[in-house]
C-alpha cells in the first residue's frame, strides 16, 4: 500500500461502507456520497488483501481469463466478534471532486486551500477530518459543499471542472495571478443561469449557463477556439500551447494518461452517465458446484498454489508445485488424492473454446439452462451450491408450462469487469480483453485494477423458481398473429439503430424474448405484492434464443438477489409449488390487463429509454433496475394480454 502511494502520489481515505456496494453500484471509479465527503472508490491495488475473500467460479474464470475473484468482505477467520457476511468495513477511497464551496462566506476553492485555512485556524498539527470553513466571519465552523459539476471523457478519464479557466476566459479576461473564486446565487432562476462564479481578485464574472454541450459541439472546444481567435492582434489571454482538452486524469489509481486527445464533457456529479459499471453474472452449476470442488477451493494449500502460479519467475516449477499441492490438499481436507487431482487439473486447464476475447452472453447461459432442465448428468448427493427439484408439471394444470423447477440452493457470482463513462458498455458480450481494446469504438472499458489475475466480485447464496414455457405453443401464436411480429419489428428497428450507432454487437430481439421478459416482470411484481418480498430482493434471468442460434432456450428464472434471511429460508421456493404458482401467474396476468396509465400505455408505440418499450410503464410492468437484466427495456404488455383493438395477440388469452 505504501509503495503504491509513493509511486502514484495518491491520497487514500479509509471510510466505513457496506462491502457489497464496492462491486455495484459504487465500484472502482464511482463516486459515493458519504455523510461528510464525496469520495471515489480506489483501484483494487489499494484494497487490503487481508480483508478480501477469494471467490471461485471456473466457468467465469475461463471466460475472463483470471485465477479467481476477490470479495471485499470480512473473512470468517478474522478475530472479530459477531462477524456478519456483509458487515460494514473500512475500505480505501480517494478524494474526488476536490473543489468545495462554503454556503456562508460563498468562497469556492480546492480542498488543499481549505486545509491550509483549517491549519492556520486550528494549528499545523491538526487534521481536517470533516470539510469545514473556519473563516473568522463565521460564528461557527460551516460545513463545506462539494462542487456539483465535473468533467469526463469517453476514454474514462474524469476531472474537476476547470473553474478558474472557465470563469476568466468566458468573461474575456486573462487568468489573474491569484484567482479567488466565490459563488453567488440570484432569485431569478433555480437553474444554472441563476448561479454566478466570480473572481474577487480581477472581478471576472460569469453565469453557469452554457456549461453543457449545446448544438452538438463540445463547450470546451468552442471556448478554446474563441479565446485563441480573440488573442490574435491583442494582448494574449492564454499561452500558445493552451488547451482545454482532457488531461487524462484517473483519480481512482492516481495515474494519468498523457495522450487522450478528447475534449471533456461537463456532467452533473450525480448524473447516470458519469459511471457505467460492467457487471458479469454467473450461476455456479455442476460439476463446479459439488462439495469436493468447494472444499478444494476453500483450502489454504490451494490458495498458496494460486499465489505460486501467479509468480512468473516460478513458471518452470509449475508441475512440481501442482504435485505438492495435490498431496497437501488431500491431507488437509481428507479427500482422496485422485479426486483432488482431477479437480486441480480441471481448474488449471486452458479452455480452447474461450480463446476469443468476447463471449456472447446468450451462449454462456446455455450450460446453466441445461443444468436447470436436467440435461447435465451429475451426482446430486455431492452438490454443495446447486440443489434443484423438478416438479410434475401436470400438477400445475397450465398447458403453456413445459417445466417447473424449484431451486432450493444456488450460488450466483457477480463480477465487476470494468466501467465506462459518457457511453455505456456493450452488455451483449462478456468482455475478457485488455483495457481499451474492445471492438466498440464509442467507449473504453476501464479495468477495476491493473492486476489482471483477479476482479472484484461478490457471491450470493439464495433460491429460485425456474419456469419453461412450451416453445411450440409460442411459435404457433406468433405464426397466427402477424401483428405480434410487426410490434417487435418496431422495437427491433430502434434497438438495432442504437447498437449500430454505438458500435455494439447486434442481437435480434424476438417476440419470444419480449414475451418471456414481460412475464418475468409481472411475476416479480406479483411476488413482491403477495409474498412480502421487497422489489429489489428478486432478480430475473432470461433464457431465450432460437434453434438457428445455438441451443434453443425458452425459460425464465426468478431468484433471490440478497443472500440474507429474505432469500435463503425457502420462502421463494414455497411460492413455486403447484398450489401457489398457478395462482400467482394468473393474478399477475389479470393485473396486466389494466394500467392506471391506460389507454395511453396500452396504445403506446414507444416509451421508456430510447422508446424501447411498447405497452409498459412504471404503473404496470417496470421493476427495480437492479432486478432487470435489460434495465427496464424490451417490454410489451400487449403480448401478454392483447391490445384494446386486438385481444388475440395476447399469448395468455388462449389459456383463460
Amino acid at each position: 500500500m505504501s509503495d503504491l502511494r509513493n509511486k502514484y502520489q495518491i491520497s487514500i481515505k479509509k471510510m466505513k461502507v457496506r462491502a457489497s456496494t464496492l462491486v455495484f453500484p459504487f465500484g472502482t471509479g464511482a463516486m459515493i456520497d458519504l455523510p461528510n465527503w464525496v469520495l471515489m472508490t480506489a483501484s483494487g491495488e489499494y484494497w487490503d488483501k487481508k480483508k478480501l475473500k477469494t471467490i471461485h467460479d471456473e466457468r467465469l474464470e475461463n471466460v475472463l481469463r483470471v485465477r479467481g475473484f476477490k470479495s471485499p468482505v470480512i473473512r470468517q477467520d478474522d478475530d472479530i466478534d459477531n462477524v456478519k457476511k456483509d458487515e460494514k468495513l473500512y475500505m480505501p477511497f480517494v478524494q474526488f471532486p476536490t473543489w468545495y464551496f462554503c454556503p456562508n462566506c460563498r468562497s469556492f476553492k480546492t480542498l488543499k486551500e481549505w486545509e491550509k485555512d483549517y491549519k492556520k485556524a486550528k494549528g499545523e498539527d491538526e487534521v481536517m477530518r470533516t470539510p469545514f470553513c473556519c473563516s473568522k466571519e463565521h460564528k461557527y465552523m460551516t460545513k463545506l459543499v462539494p462542487a456539483r459539476l465535473i468533467v469526463a471523457c469517453e476514454n474514462g478519464h474524469i476531472d474537476d471542472f476547470p473553474w478558474i479557466e472557465w470563469t476568466h476566459l468566458k468573461d474575456h479576461k486573462k487568468i489573474c495571478d491569484n484567482p479567488q473564486l466565490v459563488i453567488k446565487t440570484s432569485g431569478v432562476s433555480s437553474g444554472l443561469e441563476g448561479i454566478t462564479v466570480e473572481c474577487k481578485t480581477c472581478n471576472a464574472r460569469i453565469s453557469l449557463s452554457g456549461t453543457f454541450t449545446n448544438s452538438g459541439k463540445n463547450e470546451f472546444e468552442m471556448l478554446e477556439e474563441k479565446v485563441k481567435n480573440e488573442s490574435k492582434g491583442k494582448e494574449k489571454l492564454v499561452q500558445d500551447n493552451f488547451s482545454l482538452q482532457c488531461k487524462g486524469n484517473r483519480p481512482w489509481d492516481g495515474t494519468k494518461d498523457e495522450k487522450c486527445g478528447l475534449y471533456p464533457t461537463t456532467l452533473q456529479r450525480g448524473a447516470i452517465n458519469v459511471y457505467f459499471p460492467k457487471i458479469e453474472s454467473s450461476i455456479v452449476i455442476p460439476p463446479y458446484s459439488d462439495k469436493y470442488t468447494k472444499m478444494v477451493e476453500e483450502s489454504l494449500e490451494f490458495e498458496k498454489l494460486i499465489i505460486k502460479l501467479e509468480d512468473e519467475d516460478r513458471e518452470n516449477k509449475k508441475e512440481e508445485f501442482i504435485v505438492k499441492a495435490i498431496n497437501a490438499i488431500s491431507k488437509e481436507k481428507a479427500i482422496d488424492e485422485s479426486v483432488v487431482k482431477n479437480i486441480i487439473l480441471r481448474k488449471l486447464e486452458v479452455k480452447e473454446e474461450h480463446e476469443e476475447c468476447d463471449i456472447d452472453k446468450i451462449k454462456y447461459k446455455e450450460e446453466e439452462y441445461k443444468a436447470l432442465i436436467g440435461e447435465l448428468s451429475y451426482d446430486i448427493s455431492n452438490q454443495a451450491d446447486f440443489k434443484i427439484i423438478p416438479q410434475k408439471v401436470k400438477e400445475y394444470h397450465k398447458s403453456y408450462l413445459s417445466k417447473v423447477v424449484l431451486i432450493h440452493k444456488m450460488r450466483e457470482v457477480r463480477v465487476l469487469t470494468g466501467f465506462s463513462r459518457i457511453n455505456g458498455p456493450d452488455n451483449n458480450i462478456m468482455d475478457s480483453d485488455n483495457e481499451g481494446e474492445s471492438s466498440n469504438k464509442n467507449y473504453k472499458l476501464i479495468k477495476p485494477l491493473s492486476d489482471k489475475d483477479w476482479y472484484p466480485a461478490i457471491e450470493v447464496n439464495g433460491e429460485g423458481i425456474f419456469i419453461e414455457l412450451d416453445e411450440i405453443l409460442i411459435q404457433k401464436w406468433i405464426d397466427e398473429n402477424p401483428e405480434v411480429t410487426e410490434r417487435i419489428a418496431n422495437i427491433n428497428g430502434k434497438y438495432h439503430k442504437i447498437l449500430l450507432d454505438k458500435g455494439f454487437s447486434i442481437r435480434k430481439i424476438t417476440p419470444k424474448f419480449v414475451l418471456l421478459h414481460t412475464l418475468s416482470h409481472l411475476i416479480i411484481k406479483e411476488l413482491s405484492f403477495k409474498c412480502g418480498y421487497s422489489s429489489t430482493s428478486l432478480r430475473e434471468r432470461i433464457y431465450c434464443n432460437t434453434k438457428d442460434n445455438g441451443y434453443h432456450m425458452c425459460g425464465i428464472m426468478i431468484y433471490t438477489a440478497n443472500g440474507d434471511s429474505e432469500g435463503t429460508l425457502g420462502g421463494l421456493v414455497r411460492q413455486g409449488k403447484s398450489d401457489r404458482l398457478p395462482n400467482i401467474i394468473d393474478s399477475a396476468i389479470e393485473k396486466a390487463r389494466f394500467c392506471s396509465s391506460d389507454p395511453v400505455c396500452i396504445e403506446s408505440l414507444g416509451q421508456g429509454r430510447d422508446g424501447l418499450n411498447l405497452s409498459a410503464c412504471f404503473s404496470c410492468c417496470l421493476v427495480s433496475e437492479t432486478s432487470c437484466e435489460e434495465f427496464n427495456t424490451l417490454l410489451d404488455r400487449a403480448l401478454i394480454v392483447g391490445t384494446l383493438d386486438n385481444k388475440s395477440i395476447g399469448f395468455f388469452n388462449n389459456f383463460r
